[in-house]
């Protein structure tokens, strides 16, 4: 299953990001927790350069807790000390703000040497599409100013938001790069709902899902559809098993699959598989 999508307006969002990157003291990267390698854009490390940066692990209470324990390893080990949180349900962000004060920490200092105003610190959010950047945004602030949706693409232009006199946020649009190289990541992020579903076959991706699941957790997926497993059967049959199991029936008694093939992707994208993380630090490279 080739995915491949880099529309026109992310060229041009890559091209604001490098833009305001001068008006920002430190970049905020969120990660999809269930993906951290899928959901990092390779292209941000050379975009940010040598800005200060903090790596967010959003949607980490639907990941699997000892990956997010593994993660936070691998991250700390890197240099980089990882947020774990929930920008829908706020968990985490108070420790976005402290993890800023802190990395701000001789810049401010200096000021306040010279009897200078406190220095307000201005953050730029980056991250793929859908990852949570509108909602975590919306959450700091503690009011809906941020555009938000449950489709990627939602944030269409710049917007400064004020959390509080010591902190500013920058809003982007999200990016992707305009090709992946491994085919696995391509299918993390549909998985993840990062690649719009319209331009996606979704009967396809929901066999390859079930694939994924019948090697690396075949006990949550029969847990949440309590149909025969067999790993020997053919990925079809195993689908209208759990369609006919839900109720996707058309007339005639036959099984919906395109229904079936869209609910078995948000089951897992909602988190009712399980706590679930596709990919895990010894995965990379």
């Amino acid at each position: 299953m080739n995915i491949q999508w880099y529309p026109g307006h992310m060229a041009k969002a890559r091209r604001k990001i490098t833009e305001e990157l001068k008006l920002v003291d430190i970049v905020i990267e969120l990660l999809d927790a269930r993906i951290p390698i899928s959901s990092r854009n390779p292209d941000v490390d050379e975009i940010v350069g040598n800005k200060k940066r903090i790596v967010v692990l959003n949607k980490s209470d639907i990941a699997d807790p000892q990956a997010n324990i593994e993660w936070k390893k691998y991250f700390e080990q890197k240099g980089i000390t990882p947020i774990l949180a929930n920008a829908a349900k706020g968990t985490g962000l108070k420790d976005i703000l402290k993890e800023s004060k802190k990395l701000m920490k001789e810049e401010i200092d200096k000021l306040k040497k010279k009897g200078l105003r406190h220095k307000t610190i201005r953050a730029l959010v980056i991250g793929i599409p859908n990852v949570g950047k509108s909602t975590l945004i919306n959450k700091l602030a503690n009011r809906s100013i941020a555009q938000t949706g449950d489709r990627p693409g939602v944030t269409k232009s710049k917007q400064w938001i004020r959390v509080n006199e010591d902190f500013e946020l920058l809003d982007t649009p999200g990016i992707l790069w305009p090709k992946f190289d491994d085919e696995n990541v391509g299918l993390n992020l549909a998985f993840t709902g990062a690649i719009k579903d319209e331009i996606l076959d979704i009967q396809e991706l929901s066999k390859k899902f079930i694939l994924k699941a019948l090697k690396d957790f075949p006990d949550k997926l029969y847990k949440r559809y309590n149909v025969e497993l067999d790993p020997d059967s053919d990925v079809e049959i195993i689908m209208n098993k759990i369609g006919r199991k839900r109720g996707c029936i058309l007339p005639g008694d036959e099984v919906d699959t395109n229904r079936t093939a869209a609910l078995i992707l948000d089951d897992f994208r909602s988190g009712r598989i399980g706590f679930i993380t596709l990919e895990k630090p010894e995965d990379i490279l």
